[in-house]
């Protein structure tokens, strides 16, 4: 069974509006409960793609009819925090080189998972610890307690105690596993805040044994916002990376709702290592590649060289650069992306998902927009609850009228050319978008709507994802799925 993929500019128009619509105009084309995986065959589907002018054409890029749904699995452990993975799933990563000794199922290596976050005022200040599990075979199905549980490779261990100290309020991080001659294996690491504290170092890397893990850093990305490099991290293809980046085999970069950072996800080529595989000076500015940069709220208000139907709620918390043993690749971002009418700073509004309620107290920026990037009429602007009071039904943030999640498909020829100064940082546009809903469970603790909404409105439905390169296989996590905790969905790129 294939993924629901978002078919053709005039069935999904909010898709494209609000940022480069003549350019899209011109440019677009159409072109599950069982132990075993599901046969690769499926329907014929469309697709709304895009893609610029390059020597890469569609039959070298992965496409949505690729994506084959194998199925979901649980995550150890209890519920006691620290060491849970409730709350956790802030970042992932694949291990080609795990569980040796595990079941020849077909799902081989291991994950590194992010647990609970951190909580800041001392709350719980040894959050965001990481452990190591293995890779049951997924099931398909609605029914959790039919799935198949991971086990425990090594339990939880707090890597970065002691380090990234002011950025605990809302953590934002990223790992990439990455076996190199020079430095060996580690896992390298990102880390940021959702309000980002200026002039802290971003980056750093600890060694896969948890017993020891010896973190190393800390650096930064160039000069580069630190809002917009700490979010994501993944390994770029080694061929590919010496060809257009310098031999730079990790990418990182972040999406920050409101635009902080940039109007759609970023990415810069980066290496922390010094010829002889040790560990950059701390507090270096690492010489970057930027291959993909959009244009900062910071600098205007207008929606501008952004991502194509970018609203101000969307997040994008996972990226992979996917290839295919036949020589077909993308360069992958995962996240909840808005895809209603409206877009507001503010509250969900009692009354339904049609209706806006704004944050009043805000002035100092528009509070509301159309799906086309317009600022929304004053009729709609008006409040409709005092969080002081306590009469709200969500928290404060960018909510939407619509939420979904999706998985959004770049061609790599394209950020070769903005690597190579060809095209500008902003050009490149997604390709291809699959929209995943159909198979995420949606079914977050009652007591966490405030936080995470409902329905149409539900928020934070994706976090990281991670990538098994030789055997094709893409992790995502779901989050707040299995009680507090993520669960695993799998997909298989054929």
């Amino acid at each position: 069974m294939r993924s629901k993929l978002i078919i053709a500019l005039l069935a999904v128009p909010l898709l494209l509006l609000g940022c480069t619509i003549s350019s899209l105009l011109d440019n677009r084309s159409e072109d599950g409960v069982d132990d075993t995986p599901p046969s690769l065959t499926a329907d014929p589907t469309q697709v709304s793609t895009k893609t610029t002018n390059t020597a890469q054409d569609n039959g070298a890029l992965v496409q949505p009819a690729d994506f084959n749904y194998l199925g979901a699995f649980r995550l150890p452990g209890d519920e006691d925090r620290p060491r849970t993975f409730a709350y956790g799933g802030n970042a992932m990563t694949f291990n080609p080189d795990g569980d040796a000794n595990g079941a020849n199922d077909g799902f081989p290596g291991s994950l590194f998972v992010m647990g609970h976050d951190r909580i800041p005022y001392g709350e719980l200040p040894d959050g965001n610890q990481v452990a190591e599990i293995n890779i049951p075979v997924p099931k398909t199905g609605k029914d959790l307690e039919a799935l198949n549980s991971a086990g425990f490779l090594q339990g939880f261990a707090n890597v970065a105690k002691g380090a990234f100290s002011t950025m605990d309020e809302i953590p934002k991080t990223g790992m990439a596993y990455l076996d190199t001659p020079e430095t060996g294996p580690l896992i390298h690491l990102a880390w940021g805040a959702h309000l980002q504290p200026p002039d802290t170092a971003s980056h750093a890397w600890f060694s896969p044994d948890l017993s020891n893990p010896d973190m190393q850093g800390f650096w930064f990305i160039g000069n580069q916002d630190l809002y917009s490099v700490n979010g994501y991290l993944f390994e770029i293809p080694a061929e590919w990376a010496q060809a257009h980046v310098g031999g730079r085999v990790l990418a990182t970069g972040r999406m920050r709702d409101g635009g902080q950072g940039g109007m759609g996800p970023e990415l810069f080529a980066y290496r922390p290592w010094q010829e002889d595989g040790s560990p950059a000076t701390n507090n270096t500015h690492l010489e970057e590649i930027t291959l993909l940069l959009y244009e900062s709220s910071y600098n205007t208000e207008e929606i501008t060289r952004c991502l194509d139907g970018y609203q101000f709620a969307d997040e994008w918390e996972g990226g992979a650069w996917l290839s295919t043993q036949d020589g077909r690749s993308a360069v992958i971002f995962a996240g909840t992306k808005a895809t209603g009418d409206r877009t507001w700073y503010g509250y969900v509004h009692p009354d339904g998902a049609d209706k806006v309620c704004v944050d009043t107290n805000i002035t100092d920026f528009p509070t509301c927009r159309t799906a086309d990037g317009g600022i929304c009429p004053v009729s709609e602007t008006r409040g409709c609850c005092d969080e002081e009071s306590g009469a709200c039904i969500s928290m404060r943030g960018w909510w939407s009228s619509r939420f979904d999640a999706q998985i959004i498909l770049y061609n790599p020829a394209d950020l070769a050319l903005v690597a190579e100064g060809k095209l500008e940082t902003w050009e490149p546009q997604p390709y291809a978008v699959v929209d995943i809903d159909e198979y995420l469970y949606l079914s977050p603790p009652e007591w966490e709507q405030l936080m995470l909404g409902s329905g149409d409105q539900r928020r934070y439905r994706i976090g990281d994802v991670a990538f098994d390169r030789a055997n094709g296989l893409l992790y995502v996590l779901e989050l707040y799925a299995d009680g507090g905790k993520p669960l695993v969905h799998v997909w298989q790129i054929n």
